[in-house]
């Protein structure tokens, strides 16, 4: 209390006119006053980290869910993209086309090759995909596996690194899916078309979609054809949703996907409620704390100015800690959830919203601290001195 009671003599002194040394001074205070409360100020700078830390694991998980559904679309290798008559934008149609429209798609002018695909969910928002291997080899050059090879028989499925990581799965393990039990036969590498294999012939069965398909990927011949083969097909295929493959993985971002803005600004939203009510909680119990203290430097000649700006400094210097933590933390959930459940969840490092996420928790944390201030500078410094 002595040297905070130096520090006060200091700042208000008439003798002292440098504003710069008088800002040193306040942040001493400030440090001092943090460190003399260490539980209270660690809980404070937890409290804005896991702000921070929501905040930029719920967007990394949503443009990493997104981004990934992209690259596994565009590592099939198509141009084209066939979907069912009156189907949602972005989602699988309960409504599936038959498989006698594959042939036909074949059969056109300048069609290299054409592979059609089932798709079934297995659960939350996982699926399993069928596919004929000797049309989607045509198509995309095939799987690269890193253990095992192609499934031979009807009994048997392929996964990806991260399915066989999350499954705790290796050649020749079994799995159920489906209420059937599967062998794999191959781990082949993330990133291209699914997580989960199987033959396209099987999941039709079990699905009870015998000689339907979800979507048909066309491959052309050269790349000035893509135009042509896709005005001829759409002509042709009256009703059908039918994409060039740029148009739609342009579809599949963050701004197109139903919902998925509102329920960033919801999340965002919570975090800016529970910053604002954590610090605001702190930042009063501190008024209580340092009743007194604030009444010497009232009776010192202190101003509410600056007992304001000692407060908001203190609460601004616990956001920027806080902040710098946030991110950091967030580092550490990418590494759990792409270490626990990698298959499920894809969660990247959103740079661009490191800024976004500080300055939010930021305004949250000030305007936290804005009562308590005010209550702080409106003390009459005789009743501070009188409190016990």
């Amino acid at each position: 209390m002595r040297s905070g009671g130096s520090l006060f003599r200091a700042i208000i002194s008439p003798r002292r006119r440098n504003a710069s040394y008088n800002s040193r001074l306040v942040n001493k205070l400030v440090i001092a006053n943090l460190r003399h409360r260490p539980v209270r100020t660690l809980l404070s700078i937890l409290a804005v980290a896991v702000e921070v830390t929501m905040m930029l694991t719920l967007v990394g998980l949503s443009r990493g869910m997104v981004e990934e559904s992209q690259k596994r679309t565009r590592s099939v290798g198509a141009d084209i993209l066939i979907r069912p008559k009156a189907s949602a934008a972005i989602q699988l149609s309960s409504a599936p086309m038959p498989e006698k429209l594959l042939d036909w798609v074949k059969s056109q002018p300048h069609v290299a090759a054409a592979v059609g695909q089932v798709v079934q969910p297995i659960g939350g928002i996982n699926t399993v995909t069928g596919v004929d291997l000797d049309d989607f080899n045509r198509v995309s050059g095939g799987f690269r596996f890193v253990k095992g090879g192609p499934f031979r028989s009807p009994g048997e499925i392929i996964v990806d690194e991260y399915f066989a990581r999350e499954r705790k799965l290796n050649v020749g393990d079994r799995i159920e899916l489906l209420s059937q039990n599967w062998r794999v036969s191959g781990i082949f590498e993330s990133g291209m078309l699914a997580r989960a294999v199987l033959p396209i012939r099987r999941l039709q069965e079990l699905s009870s979609n015998t000689g339907k398909l979800s979507q048909i990927f066309v491959k052309v011949d050269r790349k000035e054809n893509i135009a042509p083969v896709l005005a001829a097909l759409r002509t042709s295929l009256e009703g059908y949703p039918i994409f060039d493959m740029e148009e739609w993985l342009s579809l599949i971002s963050m701004d197109k996907v139903p919902g998925l803005n509102a329920f960033i600004k919801v999340i965002v939203g919570l975090s800016v409620v529970v910053g604002f009510l954590v610090v605001s909680l702190s930042m009063y119990t501190a008024v209580l704390e340092r009743t007194r203290e604030i009444g010497i430097l009232k009776a010192l000649g202190g101003s509410p100015l600056l007992v304001l700006n000692l407060l908001f400094r203190e609460t601004a210097m616990l956001a920027i800690v806080g902040s710098v933590l946030g991110i950091v933390m967030t580092y550490g959930t990418r590494s759990l959830i792409m270490g626990l459940v990698p298959a499920s969840l894809t969660q990247i490092i959103v740079y661009d919203w490191w800024f976004y996420a500080s300055a939010i928790a930021m305004g949250g944390a000030l305007l936290g601290a804005l009562y308590p201030g005010w209550k702080a500078a409106r003390q009459d410094a005789i009743e501070a001195l009188a409190y016990e």
